[in-house]
């Protein structure tokens, strides 16, 4: 069973904690990763790209000239896709990008995600996440001495005020709640820091159900 050393904020050994096999030392397969991330990346898209087709452009409707007995290639309006100035044909249009993923992919694949980062041995988890005020200084010195200066995801649970407002101007740590954490969060980041309440939340909530007989 998978094993870490429980902190303090001062880096300094408290007790240890038992992880849950099913959730830190389980296969990791890259496919679920590869198709996590890719989920996650497809639904920040804006989907707000536009061109302007024939009926956006400016310009008369108007026929040019005759249909025939001018010499030249018949016309409809000016705003034909072939003429410059005119519309845009198969142009890219707003769209929403995100699609639906199966829950348990998607639970796999965070399993997965969290089982390589203790194995590289980048996840830390502390006793309690208490600040003693919201200045950004103390927690950069916190994460100072946790050995954390590279980029970072938090986990937590909601309502830690002087936690949410000291990240917010750090531009590479990240802090989400215990139901909010996406595999691309946890792989996106050198290293995963963790509350032991919001680690044991998170392990229950993500462990596969027991099959009933």
């Amino acid at each position: 069973m998978p094993v870490v050393e429980v902190k303090n904020l001062d880096n300094k050994k408290v007790s240890t904690l038992e992880l849950r096999e099913e959730v830190f030392a389980v296969k990791v397969k890259q496919a679920l990763l590869h198709e996590a991330v890719r989920h996650y990346l497809a639904s920040q898209r804006r989907g707000t790209h536009k061109t302007k087709t024939r009926g956006d452009v400016r310009g008369s409707g108007r026929k040019p000239w005759r249909q025939k007995g001018t010499g030249r290639a018949r016309v409809g309006s000016i705003r034909s896709p072939l003429w410059r100035h005119g519309g845009t044909t198969q142009g890219p249009q707003p769209r929403d990008y995100s699609y639906s993923l199966p829950r348990k992919v998607l639970l796999g694949a965070l399993r997965g995600a969290l089982t390589a980062k203790f194995e590289d041995k980048k996840v830390i988890v502390v006793d309690k996440l208490e600040l003693e005020n919201h200045k950004t200084k103390v927690l950069r010195t916190v994460l100072g001495k946790l050995g954390a200066e590279k980029s970072l995801l938090i986990v937590e649970a909601e309502g830690n005020a002087n936690l949410e407002r000291a990240s917010r101007n750090l531009p590479r740590v990240k802090l989400v709640a215990t139901q909010q954490v996406h595999p691309y969060h946890v792989l996106a980041h050198d290293r995963v820091l963790f509350s032991r309440a919001a680690v044991e939340k998170l392990q229950q909530a993500i462990a596969p159900k027991a099959k009933v007989a």
